[in-house]
């Protein structure tokens, strides 16, 4: 508008109901002039406007605008993409890391003569506190007063540096803990769909888009807003005015046809549909959702699907905005000037309720609804689909069928005595974004609980740990007008607190003597909870067997007590009078939800909720008070927040060179499906781990040990922590289970931790050997900050999960890929060997590497990997030895 830019070229202008004239930048008038942009999925057209809109003539050009505008669906050119975003969300597991590297940021620029301003954000941020609850306390009347009170003894160090970078940094929100979850919040308050931005010369009106700091950012997606999760360190350098770079995505048209049938729910397809994908391959793509059967789907639902995402491995899953999106501002309390905006913007835009049979894409894939069953996902992937009636046989067949099944008796302090067996549920929870923001399941869960009770079932809580910890305060309110929370409560799902508990791992600890009597006699115990993660150890440490599920099942499992039940045969207990009651018994028919929602869900609720007071929603929060400074004060003494040493002898002025990895050591082998939950743990600090260790010579006692998760702001327990998860598999150990490794040429075993110290004192560089999927999972920095301060350079994989390879890069660490059937077993690599990678200073992305290395014969082999360092703006990142290195770079200059 003020530069004459190829950009100004699209400028167009059409104007609200309350005569406001609004400006946007016009994908039909590019279509006149460079091609046929109607034939464009809806998330490649947000992308072209997003870069058409930022178009500068240096960074984002005239060509890329052009390249992206004829997008070949079956073979996208590999031309990065620069993505610049309107907005960023964080939660504060991702959240304290990244403020800690800003903080640590704007103290180097001070010590290089900059102002502090310099390290501020350029976009707007809002950081919700949603992922430090655990679950101590349950079934008892004031149980999230208990919880809130111990949240904040635990977290006050953590608490205190998020209310001071709210004060110290411009356009940076921070939401305190027991608002609710931040992708709840982002679908029910902070998604808008289009901005309207007013600049010097009129308003101009552009899509809204992010990126999170948590992989199920993509939960937006259902509202049609193209966002999805990265590192905290891309975040951070987004922040700080970088663009997100990618390649050119294929796109996956999804094609949705039928309705769900009676008692199928949203979470059935969800896991079903989690399933489909990953079996399809569309890790790294974009998912794009069409068809009759979208119709049938409420927005809630479209969410639940949306939030999977990072389960079926692709960058965002869509549904673009139809009459169902607006239909859903307008019942959560957004304000009819902005749905009409939304109407206005993408009619404009050609963009609203588009018609599919002329759009393109790179494959489709058509599920129909009808075929969707009641399912289950387990015991430790998402992706593990299954039928309800097959889950018995899936844990016998994994738990039972060497060992046979145990039994022991326990008796409880005050005398209460009980028989713990394989297979026995110790945790029943209602939690997380996923399920929680769909009132369809959780009313659903709500009368299913009232049927339970009115036929006399109940839930033997002396045994299973139940709770309820949804995602929007808003939920608890729709569950008591209902008449339907008292229900829960008398089965022992009464509210814990608001916030990412059992599936994050916060789960807290298990009913009494459970964990003592399941490790002395190895019993495989379960959890059931209505996630969207149940990878190794993440839910409990001391539980093997971790099954997704709908809220409304997770109760049925909590009252039958075991998973190796067939629900569809198989009664979930006696009832009154002794009477045998099946689930079909107690399963509420979907006209019944329907009615009850319709009933008790108005806009009124949400905007209660989303009012001012959601920012004083916990007293304990609001107690704490912080200094006016711009710099932040470290405490040397801190357990919970240090000053980290990713800068430490950087000199922004030197001129980087990158160098071949020589006299390299294999500190890790691992198998598929490793995920950032296995390099970088969230839940609890064991005792006798390194970090546990670390903390009692602080003077920590272990009850204040906190999870992982929380202590992401002390770098010393997140170094001890990587590869710590207890249920890791290192090939080098074979038949050892934990964090271990063996020191070469020693042969000493010993911790991962201390053998990469050791490595470090003799001078030698880290490799690390993987699978298919290394590093699914979790947007987890920490997964990469880890290793690179263990020292380790490469890691050389199958496959990549997409967020990790960046986060790999962001730390100055190469991701290495094996050519098409070459992997560790078939290469015959003696890890006890030194190993040469062999990068130089001009490679491209996607170079070819050769590598050194000796075979279990001593012959010296050497073969050819592929560099996945995807992108020119990528290979800059690595160059300086990480994303942050380069942004300081840019702001000294």
């Amino acid at each position: 508008m003020v530069e004459n830019r190829f950009k100004n070229e699209f400028l167009k202008t059409f104007r609200l109901s309350n005569g406001r004239e609004v400006n946007y930048y016009s994908l039909p008038l590019l279509g006149e002039k460079r091609g046929n942009i109607s034939k464009l999925p809806f998330s490649i057209r947000v992308v072209l406007e997003s870069l058409i809109r930022n178009e500068d003539g240096e960074l984002i050009t005239e060509k890329d605008i052009e390249t992206l505008a004829s997008w070949n669906p079956e073979n996208p050119t590999n031309k990065e993409i620069l993505f610049k975003v309107s907005r960023i969300l964080m939660q504060d597991f991702t959240g304290v890391p990244a403020v800690v590297d800003l903080t640590t940021m704007r103290d180097f620029v001070v010590e290089k003569g900059r102002h502090f301003d310099a390290i501020q954000p350029h976009i707007p941020v809002d950081l919700i506190i949603d992922h430090s609850i655990q679950i101590d306390a349950f079934n008892v009347v004031n149980a999230i007063e208990i919880n809130q009170k111990r949240e904040i003894e635990r977290n006050e160090e953590r608490y205190h540096l998020l209310k001071w970078a709210n004060k110290a940094f411009l356009d940076f929100e921070v939401y305190p803990p027991s608002a609710g979850i931040c992708h709840q919040i982002n679908l029910e308050y902070l998604g808008r769909c289009v901005v309207l931005k007013d600049f010097e010369n009129g308003s101009i009106a552009f899509p809204d888009t992010l990126i999170g700091t948590d992989s199920h950012t993509t939960m937006i997606n259902g509202l049609g807003v193209v966002g999805f999760g990265v590192g905290g360190i891309e975040a951070e350098a987004a922040m700080l005015g970088q663009p997100v770079s990618f390649s050119t995505p294929k796109v996956m048209g999804v094609q949705l046809n039928g309705e769900l049938r009676e008692g199928v729910t949203a979470t059935d397809f969800a896991l079903t549909l989690t399933r489909l994908l990953r079996e399809k391959g569309v890790v790294g793509m974009f998912v794009e959702f069409f068809g009759d059967g979208v119709r049938k789907l409420s927005l809630p639902d479209r969410a639940t699907l949306s939030n999977m995402c990072p389960e079926y491995g692709a960058t965002i899953a869509i549904f673009p905005p139809d009459e169902e999106t607006l239909n859903y501002m307008r019942i959560t309390g957004r304000k009819e000037e902005q749905i009409e905006l939304i109407r206005d913007y993408y009619s404009a835009q050609e963009m609203y309720c588009i018609n599919y049979e002329n759009i393109i894409y790179s494959d489709r894939l058509i599920v129909n609804l009808e075929d969707v069953k009641p399912s289950v996902s387990g015991p430790d992937q998402p992706k593990e689909q299954m039928l309800l009636e097959d889950i018995k046989n899936n844990f016998d067949s994994i738990f039972l069928d060497v060992k046979g099944i145990k039994n022991v008796e326990l008796e409880y302090d005050d005398g209460y005595v009980t028989t713990l067996s394989d297979g026995d549920v110790v945790i029943s929870s209602l939690t997380s974004c996923t399920n929680t923001s769909n009132p369809s399941v959780m009313i659903a869960a709500g009368l299913l609980a009232k049927k339970a009770v009115e036929c006399g079932l109940e839930v033997n809580t002396r045994k299973v740990k139940t709770s309820l910890g949804p995602g929007s305060r808003v939920v608890i309110d729709y569950l008591e007008k209902a008449g339907l929370l008292k229900y829960l409560e008398i089965l022992g799902y009464g509210l814990v607190g608001f916030g990412c508990t059992t599936c994050i791992g916060n789960s807290g600890p298990l009913i009494e003597k459970q964990s003592e009597a399941i490790n002395n006699n190895n019993i495989t115990t379960a959890s059931v909870l209505s996630g969207n993660r149940n990878f190794e150890a993440r839910i409990h440490r001391d539980i093997h067997a971790n099954y997704l599920m709908s809220p409304p099942l997770l109760i049925a499992f909590g009252i039958a007590g075991t998973v190796r039940i067939d629900m569809t045969k198989e009664p979930l207990g006696k009832g009154n009078e002794g009477i045998n009651i099946y689930l079909k018994d107690i399963w509420p028919s979907q006209d019944e939800i329907n009615s009850i929602m319709d009933d008790v869900i108005n806009k009124e609720m949400f905007e209660k909720v989303y009012s001012k007071n959601i920012y004083g929603v916990n007293e304990y929060w609001n107690r704490i008070s912080v200094p006016d400074n711009k710099q932040y004060k470290w405490d040397k003494d801190s357990t919970y927040i240090r000053k980290p040493p990713f800068f430490e002898g950087f000199d922004p002025k030197e001129k980087p060179i990158i160098k071949p990895i020589k006299d390299a050591v294999v500190i890790g082998v691992f198998g598929d499906s490793i995920s950032t939950d296995h390099i970088s743990p969230a839940g609890a600090i064991g005792i006798d781990s390194p970090a546990g260790k670390y903390l009692e010579e602080h003077h920590v006692k272990p009850r204040d040990f906190n999870t992982y998760g929380s202590r992401r702001g002390n770098h010393e327990v997140m170094m001890r922590g990587t590869f710590a998860n207890n249920r890791i598999k290192n090939l080098i150990v074979v038949g050892v289970v934990g964090g271990y490794t063996k020191h070469f040429p020693s042969n000493e075993q010993m911790s991962i931790y201390d053998a990469a110290m050791r490595y470090k004192k003799e001078g030698r560089n880290l490799i690390v050997f993987g699978g298919k999927e290394y590093g699914s999972g979790s947007s987890r920095d920490w997964a990469a900050k880890g290793p690179a301060l263990l020292g380790i350079k490469a890691v050389v994989a199958k496959s990549f999960e997409r967020i990790h390879r960046s986060n790999l890069i962001g730390m100055g660490i190469a991701p290495l890929q094996f050519k098409e059937n070459e992997s560790v077993e078939s290469l015959k690599i003696d890890f006890s060997k030194s190993i040469e990678i062999e990068l130089y200073n001009d490679m491209n992305p996607r170079s070819d590497i050769k590598i050194l290395y000796f075979d279990i014969d001593g012959n010296q082999k050497k073969t050819i990997l592929i560099l996945r360092i995807d992108t020119k703006i990528e290979m800059e990142y690595y160059r300086y030895s990480g994303i942050l290195n380069y942004v300081l770079k840019n702001i000294i200059d």
